[in-house]
């Protein structure tokens, strides 16, 4: 497949910065064991540019047309649809999740919008128990692997139905069932623990890849290094998904690295790269299928980096209603677009940049123009879709609200078999501060 290949045409040295020596017996060449190397006779620096920029493989145009039949997946339409209706469910739940933090319902959100292809893309190419560890900004892998809307709401309010029981903040989920690790907030922490784990299943011969979501920010973080080195000497069978977005929060790329993205530095560590379009879901579908199979015959790590753009609509909310609005897909009144909801992000990127995301270049318009190409789509089946997806996820926000908080108690369990003396003395406080204090507390939305 031209996709396994994609990077290794462009990784070739250019042998014409200067002369090779020429040696007449191998004791002559160069016999260091820490480097693949030929002597030169000639004092010269590598330039960062050496090498040209690593192309972007794309299956589909921005009108959903496919560019080249031999790299189309063939995928069936009942595919298809679940990776469109798994997008767009997802925006929906953004919008309504984003709405409540605005209105104070919720503490804090992160959307996906924009990134949507990326997650159920390569979710549709994994093996339903291949280990996902994710960052943030992965709830479409969930989605698609048919995670609740109940225990997504449940999980970003915090209630009785959450696994976690409420002790982590909004959009840190987890789910043992669905193979996804509970996502932690520190950058980067994921990527060597997902090597370990992708270490442990080559050890079982458990015939499974280990996926690792990260953005380009945290490819900067020390852990990243350590992952990348780890997972190429030890021959671990992973997958490394870079989300390139543009903005590490608040940082662009220009100020977040020099060389050529997050693809140009796997070559480096000795492992296999691709850089993809993340708005195409078929050549983010196409790179992790191939990926995942080599991963698990050869026993070798890959970097899918998936260049993509992430942008958050803010729709101002109505003050006066209990319902938040909603809307999807490209948004000519998007004004700008936000990290999560505690960023500002009008103070480093211009809304003209965000307005063209939105409206030339989105993943669920660009796959909505490949259904409708084949006639599995039409505007009556989308304003049906429309209605259905947005009742279902009322539905599950309206019981999220009603259901109390977990009981305070669970804050000291679920970490030790035997509780330790000092954590049953903190235990204890907490009784006593309550029973004196507890008139201050909202003791009756919490369960008893």
């Amino acid at each position: 497949m031209a996709v396994a290949i994609a990077a290794a045409r462009v990784w070739r040295p250019n042998r014409g910065l200067s002369q090779q020596q020429q040696f007449s017996s191998l004791d002559d060449k160069p016999q260091f064991p820490g480097a693949s190397a030929e002597f030169i006779d000639k004092l010269e620096f590598i330039q960062p540019n050496v090498i040209s920029g690593i192309p972007i493989y794309r299956v589909m145009d921005r009108q959903g047309q496919i560019i080249n039949p031999s790299e189309d997946p063939h995928l069936p339409k009942e595919k298809v649809l679940k990776l469109y209706k798994s997008m767009t469910l997802l925006n929906t739940m953004d919008r309504i999740l984003y709405e409540s933090q605005r209105q104070g319902r919720i503490s804090f959100y992160m959307t996906n919008y924009g990134e949507e292809g990326t997650h159920v893309g390569s979710a549709a190419a994994l093996d339903n128990t291949d280990l996902v560890f994710g960052q943030y900004r992965e709830a479409g892998v969930l989605m698609y692997r048919d995670y609740p809307l109940e225990l997504f709401m449940a999980q970003c309010y915090g209630n009785i139905s959450d696994l976690g029981k409420g002790r982590q903040m909004p959009v840190h989920y987890g789910c043992k069932e669905r193979h996804f690790v509970t996502i932690s907030s520190p950058l980067a922490t994921q990527i060597p623990q997902a090597v370990g784990a992708a270490y442990a299943a080559k050890r079982a011969n458990a015939n499974r890849v280990v996926i690792c979501y990260f953005g380009e920010g945290a490819a900067s973080e020390g852990d990243a290094h350590a992952g990348f080195n780890f997972a190429a000497t030890l021959e671990c069978p992973i997958i490394f998904f870079c989300r390139n977005n543009g903005y590490a929060i608040s940082t662009p790329t220009s100020e977040q690295y020099r060389g050529d993205g997050i693809a140009a530095r796997g070559p480096g560590y000795g492992i296999m790269s691709i850089r993809v379009d993340g708005n195409d879901v078929f050549a983010v579908y196409n790179a992790t299928k191939e990926a995942r199979r080599r991963a698990v015959a050869e026993n070798q790590p890959f970097l899918i980096e998936a260049m993509t753009y992430s942008s958050s609509p803010i729709l101002p909310p109505d003050p006066h209603s209990r319902e938040p609005t909603l809307t999807w897909g490209p948004l000519p009144l998007c004004r700008i677009g936000h990290h999560s909801t505690s960023d500002d992000s009008s103070a480093y990127r211009s809304v003209d940049e965000v307005n063209y995301w939105d409206k030339q270049d989105h993943p669920i318009s660009r796959l909505r123009h490949y259904l409708l190409s084949q006639g599995w789509w039409d505007e009556e089946q989308e304003k049906a879709w429309r209605k259905q997806s947005r009742k279902k996820v009322m539905e599950a926000f309206e019981q999220a609200e009603r259901k109390p908080k977990p009981n305070p108690n669970l804050l000291f369990s679920d970490v030790y078999q035997e509780m330790p003396a000092q954590l049953r003395k903190q235990q204890e406080s907490l009784a006593r501060h309550l029973q004196t204090y507890g008139e201050h507390y909202p003791l009756d939305h919490f369960d008893k």
